[in-house]
């Protein structure tokens, strides 16, 4: 499986580098992260929980960087496995500054076995890219807040607020808070991704159909366990 492609943040590439390297927010932005730790240099453990249609279960990998140029790229290779199958892959990321924004451009190769193996190469390379674009959108949208709150500690800094003067101006100013999206609503993108790629205009909303009345089953039968 290859993927590959690009993507604009609405951020600074210095801001965008930062948070590529901090393991916290890349287990708040991807999809199923459930906790990331720098485990030696340049080098991470996580785990993820991934419940998308046949393939449901906790991934355990480890994510090494090589080669990096601060600022602006870097390889990285993927171990991971669990109960759907492993997945073993190998990338490169490159950062250009496009304005006051900073557009990456990502390519990729990935082995995947067992169970997972068995979803069909064009409906796993359509959730591959539904859950790359959901990570990135949910960097994206943290990288918003975190300019928000810069901007607004700057401005309390500048003015020659104390440090405890600036904390209070940050929480005075009601910044929007990043929120994770849920378990369903990655699911239910992942249908309409998927359905977008695979499946012809005419039923696309037939399928999109079925999958949020599977997605609302899911969670009723959760609330009833």
């Amino acid at each position: 499986m290859e993927v590959g492609g690009e993507y604009t943040f609405d951020a600074p590439r210095e801001m965008v580098w930062e948070a590529l390297q901090d393991p916290d927010v890349l287990g708040k932005v991807m999809p199923g992260g459930q906790g990331f730790e720098q485990i030696a240099e340049n080098e991470y453990a996580g785990i993820l929980n991934v419940k998308v249609g046949p393939v449901q279960g906790k991934f355990k990998g480890n994510i090494v960087l090589s080669s990096l140029v601060p600022l602006e790229s870097y390889n990285l290779d993927v171990d991971g496995k669990g109960a759907p199958g492993f997945v073993k892959a190998n990338g490169a990321m490159r950062l250009s500054d496009q304005g006051d924004k900073t557009t990456m451009m990502y390519e990729g190769t990935a082995r995947v076995g067992g169970r997972i193996a068995s979803v069909g190469q064009r409906l796993l390379d359509a959730s591959a890219k539904s859950i790359i674009r959901q990570s990135l959108d949910g960097l994206n949208e943290y990288l918003k807040v975190q300019q928000a709150v810069q901007v607004t500690t700057e401005a309390a800094e500048a003015a020659g607020a104390s440090p405890e003067e600036v904390a209070e101006a940050v929480s005075a100013a009601e910044l929007p808070e990043y929120t994770p999206p849920s378990q369903a609503s990655v699911a239910m993108n992942v249908a309409k991704d998927v359905a977008g790629d695979l499946v012809a205009p005419e039923y696309r909303p037939i399928v999109i159909a079925v999958a949020i009345m599977l997605v609302v089953c899911l969670l009723c039968r959760r609330r009833g366990t």
